[in-house]
């Protein structure tokens, strides 16, 4: 997110932008140096080369993305079940990377975005193209909110704000989000680490696990806060939620330490160019590959067309998975969800 403010300082109002820039960034973490932080900054791990910021810049100067339709009035799904029984277990795709997940006893929201811009203070960044797929009044009862990493698009504060009055939720997220969230008046927070177990209220473990990304508000926060994904266990079986992530070995580490899944949350949008987006992003043919090395049951695709973040064409992610459980032998359960729209998990 910084490299477009400094792509953005570069036209117009230069000083006035970076100023502003360095005035969104987020606090950063301290504490101890591990193997994925130096002290100052997080880093993947292992490590992976992600686009140079001449290479980003680059791309977002001269890009010409295809164009997606207007915003659409779209009316909003039914309103979810107020509670799930016995081992069922329902998703329900709201927008982007914000999912409602049920099973007894428990209810969770990932990264949850209802703004109509995701960026500072509400009034620059992209602006979404359709309306959520569920209005937030009618959500049913939440007990929980993950909150991946910091990026405007994952964490809304404004949501998530509205979400605590109505609901006063347990917000769990990864390392150093915890003061930006605090400092919005969010008083109920988690931090984790990769590997870290905490309990979400209702006996229900969540475990932070490893992705591959970055994180950044501003000019100066880059990589100072953690991102991951989080495995959400419990009777009805284990639910993986990836947050956002490239390709790489944590997929094979997650299974081996705490076993297949019965429900991925996958994003599979945002993915072009390769050149910038593979180190970062899944595409969704990877989307499909990491379904089968995690064991999941079945997948839910996410991260797709809400708002224009990359290059690919808005059904692009849709048509993709397509194609790729075509062409898979393995015929993996792996579904694209139209906004709103509730999936019960085959147990």
């Amino acid at each position: 997110m910084h490299l477009r403010w400094i792509a953005l300082a570069g036209g117009v109002g230069g000083a006035v932008l970076v100023g502003a820039g360095v005035a969104a960034s987020a606090p950063r973490w301290r504490g101890p140096a591990t193997d994925h932080f130096d002290g100052r900054r997080f880093r993947n791990q292992p490590s992976v080369e992600r686009a140079t910021a001449g290479e980003i810049l680059r791309w977002l100067v001269t890009r010409r993305p295809p164009p997606w339709p207007e915003v659409d009035d779209a009316e909003p799904g039914p309103p979810p079940p107020r509670e799930v029984h016995g081992n069922e277990l329902r998703v329900t795709f709201v927008n982007h990377a914000t999912v409602l997940v049920q099973v007894e006893g428990f209810h969770f929201l990932t990264d949850p975005i209802w703004s109509t811009r995701c960026g500072p203070a509400g009034i620059v960044g992209p602006k979404r193209v359709r309306p959520p797929g569920i209005r937030l009044r009618d959500l049913p009862r939440i007990d929980a909110i993950l909150v991946s990493h910091d990026h405007y698009d994952h964490l809304d504060l404004e949501s998530l704000r509205r979400l605590d009055r109505a609901h006063r939720p347990r917000i769990v997220t990864t390392l150093g989000n915890g003061a930006l969230l605090r400092r919005a008046g969010l008083a109920d927070v988690v931090e984790l680490d990769w590997w870290e177990q905490a309990s979400a209220g209702h006996g229900v473990p969540i475990t932070c696990v490893p992705a591959r990304h970055f994180s950044g508000r501003g000019l100066i926060d880059s990589d100072g806060t953690l991102w991951g994904g989080f495995v959400v266990g419990g009777p009805a079986g284990r639910i993986y939620f990836a947050g956002d992530t490239g390709m790489g070995p944590h997929f094979e580490e997650i299974r081996r330490r705490l076993g297949p899944v019965r429900l991925a949350i996958l994003p599979i949008g945002a993915y072009l160019p390769r050149t910038v987006m593979a180190p970062v992003h899944l595409s969704p043919l990877e989307a499909v590959e990491a379904h089968v090395t995690l064991g999941a049951r079945t997948s839910v695709g996410v991260h797709y067309g809400t708002f224009r973040l990359a290059d690919e064409c808005r059904d692009a992610p849709s048509l993709e998975i397509e194609q790729a459980i075509a062409g898979s032998p393995e015929a993996p359960d792996f579904r694209v969800l139209g906004f709103g729209e509730g999936l019960d998990v085959p147990a």
